[in-house]
Order: C-alpha cells, then structure tokens, then sequence
C-alpha cells in the first residue's frame, strides 16, 4: 500500500504536523500560524527549547494569532483537529496512539533534544501521515526526527535559511538532504494544504501520474540521470520502489506528469540529489528483531565458536549497514558470547560495514546516537558498551575497533571474502529477482566452509537450497553447504578502471606508417626490444612495452596493477630494493643474472630500472627493462668442481644474508621511527580530544542555553510591548474620563496620578515617591491624611463631599489599592467635580422656600 492510499484511508486522528523551533521561532511561528484558517482539518504540536525554571507565555501569544484554540500539552491528551499544543516547560513530549505524553528530561539542562524525540514518536504512531516542520534555531535538533520521519515516507518541510532569524537548525536539516520543501514559514502552511488536499481526496492527477510514470523510457531517463549523476546505477532496483519514491517527488512539486519531471530533474541538479537520497533512505535501529540476536548470541555464534578449537580472526560483513547500529550490533552480541564461553583470548573478530550512502557511513563513523537509543538498547548494554555524553551515546572504544566502516557498491564493487558471518539485512527486497539471483551465489562464494549469512525477515535464498541450509528459517537464518560452485557461473562485480598507455592521454593514435624506416624501426620495437613497463613512485603500472607475461603475473583477488603484487617469484624482493636504490641516483641500476620462476621452471633475466627525468610528461616515474639471458651451460664435474660450487654457493648466501641485513637494518629503523611518531601522535591526538570534547560540550551547554535565553527574551519583549500597549490604553483611559485620581503606596507618597490631578494638587512630574501630606492643594479638606491612614488600617471606603478654596465642590473617594494577588498596596483617591450638581441643589432649594 502506498503512502497516500494509507492517508487516503478513514482515521480519526486528523493529520498531526510536528513543529520544530529554537532561538528566533517565536516569530517563525507567528508568520506560519498567522496563514491557517480555522478549519483546516490539521493537528499542530509545537516543540520549543524552553528554560526549565521560566514560564512560558507561548500559549498566550500564540492565541493572540489564531483563530485555532491553543492549549499546553498535558498528559493523555487527545490531538484534536483545528487546536495547537504547545510544550510545557521543563518536560520532554511524545506521542502515542494520537495521544500526548509528558516525559521527565532524559538529558541535563544543555543537553536536550526535545524536537528529535518528538519526531521519531510521531513518525512510530503516524507512519507515513507524519509531518514535520523545522522553523528557526540554532543546533542540529531536528535532523534525525525528520530522518525517522522520512523513514517511514512522511513529509518534511524546512524554513528557508534566508528568512531564518537563526538558520542552523533549517540548514542542518537540508544539507542531509531531509527537506521535502523548503519555503518561508508564511508560505510553508500552503504548501503542506497542498499535499494534505491530495493526500486526502486522491485527485485525479495523483492517478494520472502513476499511469504516466509506467513508462519504461521515462524510468530509464531518470537512471540515466542518477548514473551520470552519481555513478551509481539503479537499474536492478525494483520498479515498484523506483516508482513510488518518484511519485513521491512529484507529488511534493505538484508536477503534472512524469515528462515534466524528467525535464526538471535534468535541469536541476539539487532535485537529483534529492532523489538520490530518497532512494538510499535506509530503516535500522540497534538490536533489530530481537530474537535474532538472541538467537545468535545464545546458539548460533557459539556454536560457530566449536568449529575453532585452537581458536581464530573471525571475519563478518555487514551489507547495506546504514547508520551503523546493525554493525554495532552484531559486535556487542559476538563480545557478549565469548564472554559467556570464557573465550576472550582465542577468537577476534573483524566486521567490515559498507553502505552506499556517504553521509550515513560518515555518522556511523562517528559512533554517536541520540539519547533515545535508550528505548531499544537495555540498561546493562548501555552502561557496558555504551558512553553517556551531553549530546547520547558514544559507542565504547573496545566496540567501535572491531568494526572498519567504507562506502561500497553491492551490485557494483567486489565482495569481501574469508567471510565467518555476513549480513544483509532489508537490502535484497529491493533489488529485482536477477539481481537477487546473482548476489546469493556471491555470497556463498564470500563465505568460509562454516560461514553464517543472515538475512532481512521478508528476504530468503530462493531457489539456492543446495547453497545454503537453513539453521532457522522464520529468522532467515542459514549456514554455507561447502557445496562446490564453478567460478565460472558466479558474476563478480568488479568495477575499475582499465590501465591505459599514458601516450593515449594528451596524444593522438601513431599514425599509419609510411617509409621504410618508421617500418623497420616498428619491426625491431615490436620483436628484439625487451619488455618493459613504466610504473610511478608507489609502483602502479602506466604503460606496458612488449610482452610481459615471463616477468609479471596478475595476483589472486581483486584486481591489482602494482608492480609489486605482479612480479613474479624470484624478482619481488630485489625489485622492490631496485626502485628505491634507482629514485636516489641519476644513473641506472643494474642487477644482472637473476633467476625468475616460470610456470613449473625458472629463467634468467637482466633487470635494469631507470629513473626518467626527460620529457616533463614522465618526470619521476621509472623505467623497468626486462632482459632475457641464456642460461649458462652446466660444466661436465670434475675434481675441483665441488669446490667451485660450493664457493659460488657461500658466495651466493653470504650475499643474502648482507641484503637480508640490510632490508632488517632498514625496517627496524624505519619501525622504531613510525613507533616514535605513532606514541607522539596518539598522544597529542588524546589530548586535542580532550579538549575538543570539553569544548564540544561547554560549546552544546552554552549554545543551548542561549537558545533558551532567545526563547524567554523573545516572549519578554512580547510582553513588554504588550504591556506598553495597556499603559497606553490606561493613561487614556484615565483622561478621557476626566476624574482627577491620585495613586499613593503603603507610606501614603504618590505612586501616579493622572492629568487632572494636577488641578487641585500642584503636582510635577517631579514629585512621585513624595508625601501627599507635602503637597499644597485648593482643597478644604485638612482631614484627608487622617482618612487616607484610616482607609488603609481599615480596608473601609471614604467618601466625603468636599469644597475648594475657589467654591468648587468634588466629591472625594478614598479606596484601598488591591493587586492582582489580592494583597492591599496602598490606597487610591478619586476626585469627581459636582460643582454643577451642587449649583443646581442651592437653586432648588432657593426655589423650594
């Protein structure tokens, strides 16, 4: 089932978009939120680095944007469509059936991962419907959320760095190669509508794009390009696969048909690289199937152990390792048994880890895994094999030495050999049946008689029963028959470049000849000059004269055009001695006489080898000539003949032994050298990682840190300037209103007080923080202090009627000041002019008698 028919089915649990963002993503999510529409159908989750010990007004702020309601996540939580839930402080979230989880922090304060662990649970619940959104920050949290999010064919989006306040996050996450999209975050919201609405309603184009893509031609364009591209060719994989990851590209491009997307892949080389990697995206996790492992830690590996009594350097091969955790793996299990068995000290073991993908095989490399690996790996392999750093979990140095990591072609590059184990694992399902077919016989040509192949749980030998048998067939487990195969019928993949005379370079082919002279010099080239090759400093063979299959022999293995892998017994060790002599001196040496073995014989040969100097093309490269010599002729014995030979023989040896000397001399010097430098680097490099890991962390501690201070200064300036909104708001309040209000603190000094306070109170701006008592007022009202203590000492209002030296009348309020705690903080007085009312009330009464 394909990613959108499992979107397009019923579930109650609306689309859930994870949101990623650090420093500078208050504002990011302002400019996202501020595009959706109430009614969108969708579920947001927002995951901030926030301070532990600071509350966070994000909710608050958010509200303010959207119609949508928006809530801090609590635990058990259901998602809703059309609501946003935001993180709480000082807690890690995941989620679970559709479901919100609080999680204690699995990591110190600067340490934290909180948009990662969000991400992998919600790729683990959603699958394909997952989302993720990575908006402003700094770091790299993020990026293996959207990797487990792009795992399981969900979509990712990235704002664009350019209109990041800060872009490392987005850029971390592009520049592996994760973004579906990458836009501005006030655009990003149309585009995730787009690929929802089709999701959705399966509209017709969607349809038409995978009757389009089954075209053959087009397919065999986009191989093409991705081999051009990469050198890497993916024409065994199966057409399925191919198709549904590029219907995928084009659904995220919203590209009408498979030719228009043939056009745009060639014309934009960051689209092939995307494809590339969608292509190579690889699922793992430490201790995949656990009864695997069981099984191979428990049975399996010991009784392999059996086979060796006297003990052995065991050779595995991990194909398609990813990340690195399936190679890790198999070493902790294998370090596991022989210390069950008690056999540390007999057997070794060597695992070689390729994968196809660089960046992965650079991460594996490193052997660093986020803190979540926790869920997988139990407490006691953790603490054994396991290193706890700021940033997860370093694998422990004893583990990662047994494990060679390098980037490697399965269907193209040659196969490892001498092999105890190999495992491939989830690789073969997506490769076609030929190649299927080809690569199983491979693999039992790679193993020993013993060997152990272990493949993925949808993957089996197929029709190679007579190759293999099955040690446990539901955990497609399998031992090697030492049945005989003719190498005949085993397809290698050897990929290299063949040699090529050097003159075929720069230089076009010799031209026809034309005279006697170019004729006979040609003749005697070709038939009574003697072979010769001319190599390069290291010994690589450039150009070959003449015949030299006498000489020179291709070594068993994979393919070597060294000159000193190819010569043959007898000529190796002098010619090696040869060279080196040859680079230090102008004039050629010479060795004469020497005797080379030949199939089932031996022959005498002159090797004489030459440093060239002259034309600037073969400046320093060397000039070897192959001579042959007849063989002198036996002399008939006679009385004085043993003595000759046995001269010739003590001359002979005690040449040897001065050579045999000398190479020693040579090697121990040059030994106790690479010792010295070995110790002075090992030990500078344990001291600059020292430093580097203090520094990475101190660097981690602060940066996240800063992060967290972004976060709380962002919401800080909101609310200052919200605040500065209200006081505003307030100060035009009180006007407006034109009462006169005095505010004064516990000590009855003025605090505030409004404009038309300065008209019976001569009040500066000047005299906040002085008593009122202090200041000269037109009022008759010498009581005022007296009231005001009173009204504070009892919390009983005061409202008294009172006149102005001017016969003015106002009517004078005094009530206690209550915070929003309910703590009283003073008292408030409020002066209403009734002159009128009073004016009116003497005429009245005037009138009345």
């Amino acid at each position: 089932m394909s990613a959108h028919q499992a979107l397009m089915k019923p579930n109650s649990t609306p689309p859930i978009i994870g949101i990623g963002a650090s420093a500078g993503g208050l504002e990011a999510l302002q400019q996202f939120f501020a595009h959706i529409p109430l009614g969108c159908g969708a579920a947001f989750v927002v995951i901030q680095h926030l301070d532990p010990t600071h509350k966070c007004f994000l909710q608050e702020l958010l509200q303010r944007i959207t119609p949508m309601k928006v809530t801090e996540a609590g635990e058990g939580m259901q998602v809703k469509a059309d609501a946003i839930y935001v993180i709480p402080s000082n807690k890690d979230l995941s989620i679970r059936q559709g479901k919100l989880h609080l999680l204690d922090p699995s990591a110190p304060r600067g340490c934290r991962l909180p948009i990662d662990l969000f991400f992998q649970t919600l790729a683990e619940d959603q699958h394909e419907r997952a989302i993720g959104v990575i908006l402003s920050g700094m770091g790299s949290d993020g990026t293996k959320g959207l990797r487990s999010i792009k795992d399981q064919a969900g979509l990712t989006f990235v704002q664009s760095p350019d209109s990041a306040k800060f872009d490392s996050m987005p850029l971390s996450a592009i520049a592996v190669g994760l973004a579906d999209v990458v836009a501005p975050p006030d655009e990003l919201w149309e585009k995730i509508a787009t690929c929802l609405q089709q999701i959705r309603c399966g509209e017709p184009v969607v349809l038409e794009q995978v009757v389009a893509i089954a075209s053959p031609s087009a397919l065999a364009q986009i191989i093409s390009v991705l081999l051009a591209r990469t050198g890497n060719d993916f024409s065994h994989y199966k057409v399925n696969t191919l198709y549904r990851r590029i219907e995928r590209r084009i659904d995220i491009h919203q590209i009408s048909s498979i030719a228009l997307y043939v056009r745009y892949l060639n014309e934009n080389t960051q689209e092939q690289d995307l494809l590339y990697k969608e292509l190579l995206i690889g699922v793992t996790q430490f201790f995949r199937d656990a009864a695997v492992w069981e099984q191979l830690k428990n049975q399996v590996i010991p009784a392999l152990l059996a086979e060796y009594p006297q003990g052995k350097e065991m050779r595995a091969w991990v194909a398609g390792c990813s990340t690195g955790e399936e190679a890790y793996s198999l070493a902790i299990v294998f370090k596991e048994a022989l210390m069950q068995s008690g056999l540390e000290h007999h057997f070794t073991l060597q695992i070689f880890a390729t994968d196809l993908d660089t960046d992965a095989i650079d991460k594996a490399r490193q052997g660093v895994y986020p803190i979540t690996i926790a869920n997988v790996v139990s407490p006691e392999r953790l603490s054994r094999f396991f290193i706890l750093q700021d940033n997860g979990y370093r694998i422990h140095k004893d583990i990662r030495e047994m494990v060679i990591f390098a980037q490697q072609n399965l269907i193209m590059n040659p196969p490892f050999t001498k092999l105890d184990f190999l495992c491939c694992r989830n690789l073969l399902i997506y490769f076609d049946v030929d190649c299927q077919k080809k690569l199983i016989p491979l693999f039992h040509y790679a193993l020993t008689t013993h060997g152990l192949l272990l493949l993925g749980n949808a993957e089996t030998i197929g029709s190679f029963t007579h190759l293999f048998t099955s040690i446990d067939n539901q955990l497609r487990l399998y031992q090697r028959l030492n049945e005989p195969l003719p190498i005949a019928s085993i397809e290698f993949p050897i990929h290299y470049l063949p040699v090529t005379a050097m003159s075929q370079t720069n230089v076009p082919s010799t031209p026809a000849v034309l005279n006697l002279q170019n004729a006979v010099e040609h003749l005697l080239l070709q038939h009574y000059s003697p072979a010769a090759v001319v190599v390069n400093s290291e010994g690589d063979i450039l150009y070959i004269h003449g015949r030299t299959g006498k000489f020179l022999e291709p070594a068993a293995g994979k393919s070597n055009w060294n000159i000193h892998a190819m010569a043959r017994e007898g000529l190796r060790h002098l010619l090696a001695g040869a060279l080196k002599q040859a680079r230090e001196q102008p004039e050629a040496v010479v060795l004469p006489n020497l005797t080379v073995g030949t199939n089932g014989g031996s022959q005498m040969i002159n090797l004489t080898v030459q440093v060239m100097t002259t034309p600037e093309t073969l400046k320093g490269m060397l000039l070897i000539i192959f001579t042959e010599v007849a063989k002198p002729k036996e002399r008939k014995r006679n009385s004085h003949s043993p003595n000759a030979e046995l001269q010739a023989a003590l001359d002979e040896l005690q040449k040897a032994r001065e050579e045999n000397q000398s190479l020693r001399e040579e090697a121990q010097s040059a030994q106790e050298e690479l010792k010295s430098a070995n110790e002075e680097l090992q030990s500078t490099n344990e001291e600059l990682q020292s430093t580097n890991e203090e520094l990475t962390t101190s660097k981690e501690e602060m940066q996240s840190l800063n992060e967290e201070c972004q976060t709380v200064n962002a919401e800080l300036q909101t609310k200052v300037a919200d605040l500065s909104w209200v006081n505003n708001d307030m100060n035009n309040l009180l006007n407006s209103m034109e009462v006169a209000t005095v505010f004064l603190d516990n000590a009855l000094n003025i605090r505030r007080f409004t404009n038309h306070a300065s008209h019976l109170f001569k009040l500066i701006a000047g005299d906040a923080g002085r008593p009122l008592s202090d200041i000269v007022t037109d009022l008759d009202y010498s009581e005022l202090h007296q009231d005001a203590q009173g009204v504070l000492h009892t919390l009983v209002f005061v409202e008294k009627q009172v006149r102005t030296h001017d016969e003015r009348w106002f009517k004078v309020r005094i009530m206690p000041y209550r915070t929003q705690d309910n703590v009283i903080d003073g008292v408030v007085i409020t002066l209403i002019d009734i002159t009128e009312t009073k004016r009116l009330e003497a005429q009245l009464r005037g009138h009345d008698a």
